[in-house]
């Protein structure tokens, strides 16, 4: 193993909020606060935030809207992960990626059934790429999203995060759609 002994800068990432939701405002939303305020607080730039009903059509749209922006590294959302008939977030976000993040999944369950126990199973967060964005689908709860934040996603999107992170590899996500 290479053994690091630079300290790389600090690098904001540029983060899209979405809470998906049929009952609440944006003045209702504490799990989209939670997560602007961490967003802020870790030192990203907070570059759009919405709340939109539970619409598979609706949500695609704007996660495709978000990729297609260039001013958009990182896309989070919030809500519509459970099992119900208006849970259609995680299909949403399947609809637009072009690569599952299968770990994100399985990292947050872990993390969630130390807190909740078995009740974890019923969530399906999930994390994805497409277009050269991250993507990454949170339960609706505030208590999940400080979870998947202070777990997970504060740490990945931190450059200096080691052995690796995804700010690191955010520049090749779509190396694959660049001319050679």
């Amino acid at each position: 193993m290479v053994e690091r002994d630079i300290i790389d800068n600090f690098v904001p990432m540029r983060i899209a909020l979405l809470t998906v939701s049929d009952s609440r405002s944006l003045s209702e939303d504490k799990s989209g606060d939670i997560l602007e305020a961490r967003v802020k607080e870790a030192g990203h730039i907070l570059a759009a935030r919405q709340i939109l009903q539970d619409d598979r059509f609706s949500i695609a749209s704007i996660l495709m809207k978000w990729a297609d922006d260039k001013n958009v590294d990182v896309v989070i959302s919030t809500g519509g992960t459970g099992l119900t008939g208006r849970d259609v977030t995680v299909e949403a976000h399947r609809d637009v990626y072009e690569k599952e993040i299968d770990a994100f999944g399985t990292i947050f369950t872990i993390i969630s059934m130390k807190k909740i126990g078995t009740s974890a199973i019923q969530s399906r967060a999930t994390g994805g790429v497409a277009k050269g964005t991250f993507m990454f689908a949170l339960p609706g709860s505030p208590g999940a999203c400080k979870d998947a934040w202070d777990e997970i996603l504060v740490k990945q999107l931190d450059i200096r995060h080691k052995p690796c992170n995804f700010a690191e590899i955010l520049p090749r996500l779509d190396e694959h759609l660049r001319r050679k």
